[in-house]
């Protein structure tokens, strides 16, 4: 099924997404997207399979991903957090709604210092067209000053939760989390796959 996926090989993701290389030191091979995740997982810094994955993923899947994932940390996540979640939740299942984008606009206005806060930024980057490469000029820029992908502050949201993690579970969790994400993309192939029909 990875054949299917929106990018083929690691190759393929990096040359689309170049904020990928800034978020990671691995540098890409031909390998396929789902082999090289797992490769990452299995290597010396695995916490950058969770970087592939939140870039792997389309915008939208990517932040349902992120919710999902701290949905497992709910018991680690304080009261906001759970609120940034929920409203995250609400524009997913409705992301043209203007009351759910207005409320996350509103919440993701502050400064991400916590998991559901990053996740918020996410989708309100991918809101505003940001995430998706759809501004004008954009790709004049340098690589340094273009703005970042919502799969960024994806990253920053998963990873900040798991951070919370207990050391000894950690790894069982941040495995987890990548499993979750490479069956969404793989699931997010078969859907697009079929919209094409």
């Amino acid at each position: 099924m990875g054949n299917g996926l929106r990018f083929k090989t690691a190759r393929d993701l990096f040359m689309a997404c170049p904020a990928a290389a800034r978020d990671m030191q691995t540098l890409p091979t031909d390998q396929r997207s789902i082999d090289f995740c797992r490769d990452l997982l299995a290597g010396r810094v695995p916490e950058e399979a969770i970087t592939f994955c939140a870039y792997l993923l389309p915008d939208r899947a990517a932040v349902w991903w992120a919710h999902e994932c701290l949905g497992h940390l709910s018991e680690l996540l304080d009261e906001t957090d759970q609120k940034l979640l929920a409203l995250v939740s609400n524009w997913v299942s409705e992301p043209s709604s203007a009351h759910h984008r207005a409320a996350l606009g509103q919440a993701a206005a502050v400064p991400p210092t916590t998991p559901g806060a990053w996740i918020a930024l996410a989708a309100r980057w991918r809101d505003n067209g940001l995430g998706t490469g759809g501004s004008v000029g954009r790709t004049n820029l340098p690589p340094a000053l273009q703005p970042l992908p919502a799969a960024h502050a994806v990253n920053a949201g998963v990873l900040a939760g798991l951070a919370r993690v207990a050391l000894a579970d950690r790894f069982a969790v941040l495995s987890a989390f990548v499993e979750m994400g490479l069956q969404m993309a793989e699931i997010e192939a078969l859907r697009q796959s079929a919209d094409a029909y």
